[in-house]
């Protein structure tokens, strides 16, 4: 069988990586899954995914990574670290989309603070980080009133966070509302955005702030209930007359700017996660087709399956094509980066989906049950479609990318 994860171009490390990662997943995850496939619909968020999990993670030394070495992470070769992340991401999200989701905000949040955060509060965290294995990070961008709009070319007052913050007596004051927070739930440190110079333009008036769980005035106000990636508990967060000290302050006013070490890194991720579930979906379909009997003969013997493995084989050759490329160029940070990392994104998104339709197809009516375990494919798959921008919206961004001197420019207020 065509191998839909080959390994050419690796070096040893990320092998072996990738090989103890692929036994978690098979030895832990699946199983888990499999057998408490219920548990995902359990409405008490903190009780879907059992605190072994994250435990199992930390002994293969995928929870902390990006956390510099020095403070006990696992560190990366800088010049193959974007490569790296997606390899492992794809491989969790194998297992599962949410469980990889879970994972991820620690390993970029980790590489925003090394590059952003003082000293002294590194020396803080990252010692909690690594000391305490349910320990999860967050970063808190969107917003109930913007989202994936806010990247769009509207840099201007009006299009500003209405989360503000206010420097008095020494301290950080900051009032709002952050929504669609991935690990938002259940995170004990957040990366937080808010306007900061009401006059200025998003871009120039954006500052970003490092926020404890325990912080008076931030309240977790509920766990979104999402179709897909449910092991993974999105968050809403509200701040009322919330009090920093001065120094959790990463960026003033050029956090959007400052950012990019988190958003780009994120989007090659975002396919990974997704290329993921597509090997899953083709995995459990090609398993299915080559066992189950139908008209006689053994699935794949008709040819309209046969044609739809081949199809679904292809997409996947496809993203990953395509998210080397990307990835690559994210690490080298090439001149295209900017671009390949979104098309990535959205090309993931909508293929995987369709990689997802088909395996849920060939499964015929099992493909529709709960408890066999082919419907959550295609939930997590449907789920990419809204992840880290749009799909409409990445499309916007991958031409503003390309022609930033005449692509979509700001209209003015209505």
């Amino acid at each position: 069988m065509l191998d839909i994860t080959p390994s050419r171009g690796l070096s040893e490390e990320q092998r072996l990586m990738r090989q103890s990662c692929r036994d978690f997943v098979d030895e832990v995850v699946t199983p888990f899954i499999r057998s408490n496939w219920q548990r995902e619909w359990d409405m008490n968020p903190q009780a879907r995914l059992p605190p072994e999990i994250l435990e199992r993670a930390e002994e293969i030394g995928v929870r902390t990574l990006g956390v510099p070495e020095e403070f006990g992470g696992v560190e990366l070769d800088p010049k193959s670290e974007v490569r790296t992340f997606a390899l492992i991401s794809e491989e969790i999200a194998r297992g599962d989309s949410g469980l990889a989701d879970k994972l991820v905000q620690n390993w970029k949040v980790s590489v925003l603070l090394r590059n952003l955060a003082p000293r002294h509060l590194q020396e803080k965290w990252f010692a909690r980080l690594v000391g305490e294995p349910q320990f999860l990070l967050a970063h808190c961008l969107t917003e109930p009133r913007g989202a994936s709009d806010r990247w769009l070319p509207y840099n201007v007052p009006e299009a500003a966070m209405q989360t503000r913050a206010v420097k008095k007596n020494g301290e950080w004051v900051i009032n709002g509302r952050k929504q669609f927070i991935s690990n938002g739930y259940d995170a004990s440190l957040y990366v937080v955005y808010a306007n900061t110079n009401p006059k200025a333009g998003m871009l120039q008036g954006t500052s970003s702030f490092l926020v404890p769980r325990d912080t008076p005035g931030l309240t977790v106000a509920r766990c979104n209930e999402t179709m897909g990636c449910r092991f993974m508990n999105n968050g809403e967060l509200v701040f009322e007359d919330m009090r920093l000290p001065e120094d959790h302050l990463l960026t003033e006013n050029d956090a959007l700017g400052k950012a990019g070490v988190y958003f780009r890194p994120g989007k090659i991720i975002q396919a990974a996660k997704n290329l993921g579930v597509g090997v899953h979906a083709f995995e459990a379909a090609a398993e299915y087709v080559q066992n189950y009997v139908q008209g006689g003969r053994v699935l794949i013997k008709h040819q309209a399956v046969a044609l739809r493995l081949a199809e679904m084989a292809t997409r996947i050759e496809a993203v990953r094509a395509l998210l080397e490329r990307a990835a690559q160029a994210v690490d080298d940070n090439a001149p295209d980066a900017e671009t390949l990392c979104n098309m990535v994104k959205l090309f993931a998104s909508e293929e995987i989906l369709k990689v997802a339709q088909h395996c849920l197809e060939l499964h015929g009516g099992n493909g529709v049950m709960l408890d066999f375990g082919v419907e959550k494919i295609f939930r997590d798959a449907a789920i990419f479609l809204h992840m880290d921008a749009t799909v409409d919206i990445s499309k916007l961004k991958i031409v503003k990318s390309m022609f930033p001197a005449t692509a979509g420019t700001y209209a003015g207020p209505e």
